[in-house]
């Protein structure tokens, strides 16, 4: 798998190792962590990851991405899917970046490209959730194309479909 590359972003597929050390809490010599990564967010998405892993084999390129700011190659969050596309061809995802980085842009840039590399790999629907509380997280999924589609006591459903997977610019995918 190679990264994935916007204008201010790479975002990393994680190998097992790198998986392994995020939930561990210790970088290696070559990992550039900015300041309050992992978040418990990202570990808990790394320990589903590594389950995955564990019972089914790496399911890259429907895995975790790591969240590098391309100006210093940090890693800020992380974004991915919480497995394969299911027989229909849908996929769930989670997102997050550290406080430090929120509101920036950061997670609705990741989210977009992430949309586009899923259609681009024959996803049709891509699905995800956020608690009602948290707005920022709302704005992320509506400002990435995602729209809508449900609610429960707890959290809010955003998802986007594809009747086709011919894949779209940026800035078309934020537009529909």
């Amino acid at each position: 798998m190679t990264d994935l590359v916007t204008e201010r972003l790479v975002l990393h597929p994680m190998t097992v190792g790198e998986a392994e050390r995020v939930v561990a809490g210790e970088p290696d010599s070559g990992a550039r962590w900015a300041p309050g990564y992992p978040t418990d967010g990202d570990v808990f998405a790394t320990r589903r990851f590594l389950g995955t892993c564990a019972s089914t084999g790496d399911p890259q390129p429907f895995g975790n991405y790591e969240i590098r700011r391309r100006e210093d190659g940090r890693a800020i969050g992380g974004l991915g899917f919480h497995g394969p596309p299911d027989a229909n061809g849908g996929v769930t995802i989670g997102y997050g970046v550290i406080p430090s980085a929120q509101g920036q842009g950061y997670a609705s840039e990741a989210l977009r490209e992430l949309l586009l590399f899923a259609r681009a790999h024959g996803v049709t629907c891509v699905k995800g959730d956020a608690d009602h509380d948290n707005i920022a997280s709302h704005h992320v999924m509506l400002a990435s194309g995602m729209r809508p589609a449900g609610q429960d006591e707890r959290v809010r459903y955003f998802e986007i479909t594809w009747t086709d997977t011919t894949p779209v610019s940026t800035s078309e995918q934020a537009h529909r």
